[in-house]
């Protein structure tokens, strides 16, 4: 049996959906489903049971000599949202039950962190994993810290070699889009927020650059497809005796600029942008630029390529956004 929390959102869904792909029969998804459509990230899966967040603990102990993996993909992911008592309840002290829970019971544990742990990237975008790596780092919203206080337990139990899952591996991921992003709202993808504008005939509205040594619109980021993000987590899964944190992004960084033209492109038109003015309250959180180094991953031995803005924004485009049915 294989657990995945958030499993009905987006990347947890596709990770789902490629699983039983593999053939894996005995998928349990623990989220949320509420009153809109996130339902239809899982309505052509099969599934042997949706658990409630708040039952999975006790789901956990009454079916613990089945479970041999789980996939921690589920959070509250606005970078946004302001709350910092949920985003702690629900980012740290649940992660931090669930490891306690794999190294009670030895069982494998795989979870999300984020790039937005790297904050402006003033001390880099280097997956190490040590202690005093992470203590450099400073997010820039209550999100990315919740991301980075549980990257740095996980540390510091890694160095004391006490309480450990047999495998365990946090994933730093960066700006991902695909399909079944479409219930996030404001926290969708670019790609997936500007199709319906450029298909519409309009211009792609990026926002300004806020400072002077970069353009509007040369604002950079790490735009990684989701079904790469996928491989490498089931390639993660296929080699039991790797653990660590590790960076899961293009390992490119690439232009707002580039990738709108990609959009326009997939789309059948010519680029046409529009610039407009970002929000006060983001300006003093905005990342400027993420690139994932893969050098960590490389070296642990995982050698498929990564696709490019075009490749990608071109297959989410013309296989999912474009279609009657834009679900995986």
């Amino acid at each position: 049996m294989i657990v995945i929390t958030g499993g009905a959102g987006f990347i947890g869904s596709n990770l789902t959906a490629a699983l039983e792909a593999r053939g894996e029969a005995n998928l349990v998804v623990c989220d949320r489903l509420g009153h809109g459509d996130k339902w239809r990230n899982l309505a052509k899966r099969e599934l042997a049971q949706i658990v409630p967040p708040d039952r999975l603990l006790e789901f956990l102990d009454a079916h613990a000599r089945e479970i041999g993996a789980i996939f921690h993909m589920g959070a509250v992911s606005a970078t946004t949202e302001t709350d910092a008592d949920a985003i702690i309840a629900a980012n740290f002290t649940l992660s931090l039950r669930l490891w306690d829970w794999c190294a009670r019971q030895a069982v494998r544990f795989f979870y999300a962190s984020s790039a937005a742990t790297y904050g402006a990237g003033e001390a880099g975008f280097a997956d190490d994993g040590s202690p005093a790596a992470l203590a450099r780092l400073r997010p820039l919203n209550p999100y990315g810290w919740s991301k980075h206080l549980f990257d740095r337990r996980v540390a510091r139990l890694a160095e004391r070699r006490k309480a450990l899952p047999p495998q365990w591996v946090g994933c730093k991921f960066f700006n991902v889009y695909g399909p079944n992003e479409y219930h996030k709202g404001t926290m969708r993808s670019v790609v997936a927020q500007l199709y319906p504008l450029v298909k519409s005939g309009a211009p792609a509205r990026l926002f300004r650059s806020y400072r002077a040594d970069v353009p509007d619109g040369g604002q950079r980021r790490d735009f990684v497809y989701v079904r790469d993000c996928v491989e490498m987590l089931l390639w993660l899964y296929d080699h039991p005796e790797v653990s660590g944190l590790f960076n899961l992004g293009s390992g490119k960084a690439r232009s707002f600029a580039e990738l709108a033209s990609a959009i326009s492109r997939a789309a059948g038109l010519e680029p046409s942008i529009e610039y407009i003015e970002m929000p006060a309250p983001l300006r003093d959180m905005y990342q400027y630029f993420t690139e994932a180094p893969l050098a960590k991953l490389r070296q642990a031995g995982y050698a498929a390529p990564t696709t490019s803005i075009e490749d990608g924004v071109a297959d989410y485009v013309r296989t999912f956004l474009a279609t009657n049915d834009p679900y995986r």
